[in-house]
């Protein structure tokens, strides 16, 4: 508090008197045609301020290394924009040329800045007044979303009505800070979303062949520091370390030898390209080629037939080993002859198809014409939190992410806002406010963009009956027809209608001021208001201080919307059965569930095959840390909240379970989950339809292309891959590689597992990629999680998904899978 940091304007001597930023920004004096930057040091005295200047002179490029520097940077985007396929496309040259955006971050300050696409046609470059800013760029597969209009919260929130046209967001995927923009027309910001989605959706499409020689050509050009199109072996070594290869000069000078064909001590043309052959040289794919490619040095139809039915366990015929050479051979003489080289075969190893996922069971493949009670749920806890539960910030964008992910089950905590107007936050706590009626809106937009089905919008409302009637009206008007307000059908229902009956529909979930039946009375009279003196754990947990009274005042209008999910408090099995209605569910916090899925598990099972189960986090979770799912999933509960705004290995395996069935969100629970007369109990696990023992083999091949988990340069992965299977406790373990050292690039292990499985149809397999430390707890480099029954058997590839849940682009394993009874 003694030290006194002086920051103001001063003068540079070598700029004649010109003012310069005493902040370190830099200036151009246009006389001298330099750069000056002012370098400032602060020596921290008791009550003293001393401030050292010098500056620093940078020699402008003449015209013809201007022109030169142009024409190469030309010419890189041209190769780039021909390995995306949107060589001379208009859009391209729009964002290659670049132009100003105002960039937005309050009602008071607004920016100019230039932003263009890069040379590589990987990352936006914008200018930056910050000179200690490090990496003025973002890449553009770390975009999630670009957003035409004033859809964010802070162009809502700080920019007119009459804005909208100019006005787009680009949203980050992750915690990243998104970037609020305005053009200086509707017309330019057209063209920047527009040219922006074209690219992301171009560099999203390309197969892992595209996407391998893009990254490497920049790779490549990255290590050429001269500009020379050659390489040396200084910059062979550089360029190893940037794709993850910790060579040693032995190696490295190894590696050199063999493509300085010329002797020249430079690698350049023809030398380069060997060089890149000989980088992406799968040995392991050679070895299962060759055991089938018994024509001529070529695999056949018949070739390739057999490895489909032997190795691959598909039912395949000689027409689709036909179709297969057609769709992915690359040399047309050998395709003439309905033959398929190695390079062929490496491409369709590579495609989609081979992946570890069986590709059926991405479309919906499930019976939705069930209840709706009986299917898993994907929901989230406290959905409009984008950090911890105690200090972050609340924004439309946490139900825009979780909506986008599959989830069918938002949380909106609703309290008395300024100006009439209900507002949503956690309560009692420092969290930011959004609007109700925009995060209304905001589900509307988004959700039925990735799952047709039903959403269910979890109210917990502490608001006036004023400001209820409020939010009775907004949900009323802004969602219409789509609001669930009355039970389907011309009778008194006695189950939920199904997944299919309800698409595209809103459900509400909350408290209700009588039974559904009194509804369905003509005699019963109705009134305005009334009250309720029941209570919900979660309110219990989250009201703590508050609660000064067990009773609370609800309008008719918002009771009058929950029609198939009452919201009760839970007072066991026995008084759920012979007291609750099916439309009538509780929510329980982690620990109680837990203890009940533990403890009494089957009578959670036939508990959950009448009515739906909501189970959320505890309130000690202030980090918004989630707890491990499974176990509820084991004992029926279908609504089992986590915060998606947290990336763990719980949250992937919540991800992994609603990976299938079209990401609809909805997982139909198998036969005996449904059944009132269930002895299923995932602990004992006694004999029945459930027990379906299976043993699973592994064999962990090898990776491709991991990504660094630290940016220095200098930092090499240390690969070692883990397998883990999810399910009832009899199925749970994990086995893992030993760590392959310095060669992130493409490591090696050819190490066999085996696994018993004894409940497939619940487990979930997980393979983990990890970064190895001796000193400290390892890395996640990345990971993959789908259920068991949904794996490929044969030789596949397995995507990698890193932290946040989204796909790393060219990285992945390559395995072999075996299942069979035991």
């Amino acid at each position: 508090e003694d030290y006194k940091i002086s920051v103001g304007k001063a003068s540079c001597g070598l700029c004649q008197g010109n003012t310069v930023n005493a902040l370190g920004e830099i200036v151009q004096n246009a006389e001298e045609q330099t750069l000056h930057l002012l370098c400032v040091v602060v020596i921290f005295l008791h009550g003293i301020n001393l401030v050292a200047m010098q500056c620093i002179q940078w020699p402008r490029r003449t015209r013809s290394e201007e022109l030169l520097h142009y024409e190469r940077v030309k010419k890189v985007a041209t190769i780039n924009l021909k390995l995306l396929g949107l060589d001379g496309d208009t859009d391209m040259e729009f964002l290659l040329t670049g132009g100003d955006l105002v960039k937005v971050r309050s009602s008071s300050w607004r920016k100019t800045r230039f932003y263009k696409l890069q040379e590589d046609c990987r990352t936006i470059w914008h200018e930056s007044k910050t000179f200690f800013m490090s990496k003025p760029t973002f890449a553009l597969e770390d975009i999630s979303a670009i957003r035409a209009g004033r859809q964010s919260d802070g162009l809502r929130k700080n920019t007119d009505e009459l804005m909208e046209g100019r006005c787009f967001s680009i949203i980050f995927k992750g915690r990243k800070k998104d970037l609020d923009l305005i053009a200086s027309s509707e017309e330019e910001a057209k063209q920047w979303v527009t040219s922006l989605e074209k690219i992301i959706s171009h560099i999203g499409n390309l197969n892992r062949q595209q996407t391998t020689e893009h990254w490497i050509f920049n790779c490549l050009r990255k290590a050429d520091k001269n500009f020379d199109n050659q390489l040396s072996q200084a910059e062979l070594k550089d360029f190893l370390r940037q794709i993850n290869i910790e060579a040693d000069d032995e190696y490295a000078d190894e590696v050199f030898q063999i493509c300085d064909t010329s002797k020249s001590g430079y690698l350049s043309g023809k030398e380069i390209e060997h060089f890149y052959n000989l980088l992406t040289h799968r040995p392991e794919i050679d070895l299962i080629y060759g055991k089938y490619a018994k024509t001529t040095g070529f695999m056949s139809a018949e070739n390739l037939l057999e490895f489909l039915i032997k190795d691959q366990r598909e039912d395949a015929t000689l027409a689709d080993a036909n179709s297969l050479i057609e769709k992915y051979e690359l040399d047309d003489k050998a395709k003439e002859k309905q033959l398929m080289t190695i390079d062929g075969f490496l491409m369709y190893l590579t495609t989609p198809e081979c992946l570890v996922l069986n590709p059926t069971h991405k479309a919906v493949h499930q019976d939705m014409s069930q209840p709706l009670n009986h299917y898993f749920i994907s929901s989230s806890h406290n959905t409009y939190l984008m950090e911890d539960q105690l200090k972050g910030p609340s924004s439309t964008e946490g139900y825009v992410r979780a909506l986008m992910k599959g989830c069918r089950c938002v949380e909106l905590d609703c309290w008395d806002g300024p100006d009439g107007e209900p507002v949503i936050y956690h309560g009692y706590t420092l969290t930011s406010k959004i609007l109700f009626r925009d995060t209304i809106r905001t589900i509307k937009e988004y959700a039925f963009k990735t799952s047709d089905y039903p959403v269910i919008l979890s109210l917990e409302n502490h608001c006036s009956l004023e400001q209820q009637r409020v939010m009775a009206q907004h949900m009323n008007s802004i969602l219409g027809q789509a609001l669930i307000t009355a039970p389907l059908g011309d009778q008194m229902p006695t189950e939920f209608p199904s997944p299919e009956e309800l698409k595209g529909r809103f459900l509400v979930k909350g408290k209700r001021l009588t039974k559904l039946e009194v509804n369905a009375s003509p005699k019963e009279p109705t009134r305005e208001e009334d009250t309720l003196t029941e209570e919900e754990d979660e309110e219990e947990d989250k009201d703590q201080k508050a609660k000064k009274c067990n009773k609370l005042k609800q309008v008719r209008e918002l009771s009058d919307m929950v029609i198939y999910c009452k919201s009760v408090p839970f007072n066991g099995f026995q008084d759920a059965k012979d007291n609750l209605a099916f439309y009538e569910m509780s929510s329980v916090k982690e620990g109680k569930a837990i203890q009940l899925a533990e403890e009494s598990a089957n009578s959670y099972i036939r508990h959950n095959v009448d009515r739906l189960s909501r189970v959320y986090p505890a309130g000690t979770r202030t980090d918004s840390s989630n707890f491990n799912p499974v176990p509820l999933w084991n004992a029926g509960c279908q609504i089992v909240a986590l915060n998606f705004q947290t990336s763990c290995s719980n949250m992937d395996v919540n991800q992994g379970r609603f990976l299938t069935n079209g990401k609809t969100g909805y997982i139909l629970k198998p036969a005996y989950m449904r059944d009132r007369s269930s002895e299923f109990d995932p602990i004992t696990l006694t004999r029945g339809p459930w027990l379906q023992h299976k043993t699973l083999d592994i064999k962990i091949i090898s990776a491709q292309q991991l990504p660094k988990v630290n940016e220095k340069k200098t930092s090499i992965v240390d690969a070692l891959v883990k397998v883990e299977i999810h399910g009832v406790p009899a199925d749970i373990t994990e086995k893992q590689t030993a760590y392959f050292e310095n060669n992130g690039f493409n490591p090696t292990w050819n190490e066999k597992f085996q696994f018993d499985v004894h409940v497939p149809v619940l487990a979930l397999v997980r393979f983990v990629v990890e970064d190895y430390n001796f000193a400290i707890d390892n890395e996640l480099v990345g990971q993959f999680t789908l259920p068991f029954n949904s794996l490929q058997m044969g030789y596949r590839h397995v995507p990698l998904l890193n932290k946040n849940g989204h796909v790393i682009s060219s990285a992945g394993l390559f395995v072999q899978i075996k299942i069979t009874d035991a």
